[in-house]
Parts: structure tokens; sequence; C-alpha cells
């Protein structure tokens, strides 16, 4: 396999050298000088292309090997390399970012496929890669500032899970799309901000451990909403490994997803999944997209 670049966009932007499956010479964040406290939430769309062009071509110039691929992994809706929306980034809406990447790498003499994914796509593939599954269905969920539902092998559609709706109760309206009743509405670290305004989302997790009622009913519905999600999920695509990560997953009970999944699926032929706890690694994600930049044609 040639070697290929991964970049992924989320509070800031990190890359690196795809090799086998491996990275090369391990991460490198862009900008270096990067203002911590608001990220990359202020930065515009064109500023935010010319980023992942001037990590591409550092990485680039870095090997001595040719580089045959560059995999963007971002936030989002994305669809033949446009953003047709994204919550979490949305100076990037309608942004045409394969093309403004492919331009800006051209303008840097450098000639490389370029393919944009979901980030949480680039998980899963990033998964799929670093054990061995590429010939696998994997299914990944990101918890972080947004909630993300990643599948490997890629497959035409939204797949914007986090969207998911898993309540009807008309309050349920913290999401950062507008919409209601959604599962990052509930599990969100922005969502948890605007439903406890007096309280830090770790400090409502420790205060649930404390036997705070508030936060102990709010800590079982978060987990409900994930439960209701990934059993949507088994009712309609069948079993499987289910995978869940993210910057977050710390707050994650296994036990007490496992325990409203069974009270959620009870056909004997849908009983047969599994469920997997992966530390954060940003390092998934790049390589992800490095290697499914590989495999799928240019944008």
């Amino acid at each position: 396999m040639a070697n290929t670049i991964g970049v992924i966009m989320s509070a800031k932007v990190v890359a690196g050298v795809v090799e086998e499956n491996r990275l090369q010479n391990g991460l490198k964040e862009f900008p270096e000088n990067l203002d911590d406290t608001n990220g990359l939430i202020e930065v515009p769309a064109d500023s935010l292309c010319e980023i992942i062009c001037d990590a591409i071509a550092t990485l680039a110039s870095s090997t001595d090997a040719a580089i045959e691929a560059a995999g963007v992994a971002i936030p989002g809706y994305v669809h033949q390399g446009v953003m047709l929306d994204s919550p979490n980034l949305p100076q990037l809406k309608g942004a045409r970012v394969c093309e403004s990447i492919s331009a800006g790498l051209a303008k840097r003499n450098i000639d490389v496929k370029v393919r944009v994914f979901n980030d949480a796509d680039a998980v899963a593939a990033g998964i799929a890669a670093t054990r061995g599954q590429l010939e696998r269905q994997v299914r990944v969920w990101t918890i972080g500032n947004g909630i993300g539902f990643g599948r490997y092998p890629y497959t035409e559609g939204p797949w914007e899970g986090g969207h998911m709706v898993v309540t009807l109760d008309p309050r349920e309206n913290y999401c950062g799309c507008g919409g209601r009743g959604h599962l990052e509405g509930i599990m969100g670290h922005r969502a948890m901000r605007l439903r406890f305004l007096d309280m830090e989302p770790d400090e409502v997790f420790a205060a649930a451990r404390g036997g705070d009622r508030r936060c102990t009913e709010f800590v079982d519905l978060w987990h409900r909403g994930l439960a209701a999600a990934t059993a949507s999920l088994i009712h309609l695509e069948g079993t499987g490994r289910f995978y869940y990560t993210g910057r977050d997953i710390q707050r994650l009970d296994l036990a007490r997803l496992k325990q409203h999944l069974y009270e959620m699926i009870k056909m004997s032929p849908l009983q047969s999944y599994t469920v997997e706890v992966l530390p954060e690694d940003p390092a998934l994600a790049v390589i992800g997209a490095g290697v499914a930049a590989h495999l799928e044609g240019r944008c």
C-alpha cells in the first residue's frame, strides 16, 4: 500500500503520514500557535482549508516516499467533497472542501488524490485498519462536543447518527442543529452545558456518583439515549460489534449501557451483538482518513 496522509479537524488540525496502516512518524498539530480557548470555531472556512493544505505540504516534504493520497476527516455531513452541514463548525456549511484543498495543494505543486470524510467514519476506518478488519463492517460511536456515528466500509448516505431522535419529549431542544429529541441534544458536551447552566458536564457526572437526584436521572437518560440509538441500528442493520470512543468516553458506564440494551432488544436473532469501549486516540481517525483516501477515488 502506498503512503498517504491523514488529517483530522476537530478542536485543532492533527495529521500524520500513514504507511501500511500505521503512522510513520507520529502525529503533528497545525498550526502550532492555535488559540486553545476557541480552537477552530472562529477560523473562516478558506483559512481552515489553507491550514489543512499547509499540514499536507509539510508532511509530504518530511518523507522520502511518494504520497499517493490525502484523506481529510471533518465533523459534519460530507457528500462528494462538499460539507453540506456542520453544526460544530458552522462556517464550513456549504463549503466545497475537497475542491478547495485540491486547488490549494496544486498551488503548492502537490498533486495527490484528495478525499474528505466525516470524522467518525474515519475513526471506523482506523479501527478496521489497525485491527486487520478491512474486510469487515465496523460501527463506532464517538462521544465529545458532538456525537458522531461512523461506519466502515463507507456507504452512501448522511449517517448522522448523533441526530437520531431518541425521545419524543418536546422539551429536549438542546441539539446544536436546532432539532428536538436528538441524541446529541442529550449527550453532547455543548448540549449538557446548556442544560445545566450552573454545572460543567464533568461536575454533573461527579454529582451523580455522589447521589444528586437531578444529575443521577440525567446520567441514566444519557445512557438510555445511547442505548436507544444503538438498539435502533441493530434493529435496522443487524448485529455485530459496536465500538465507543472519543474525548469524553470516560463518562460511559458500559455495564449500564448493556443493561439498557438488554431491555430494548428482545428478538433472539438480534441479541448476538457485542459492545466495546476504546480509549480516545486521535491516531485512529488520522490512520483511517489516510487508509480510506487510498481506497476511494478522487473527490
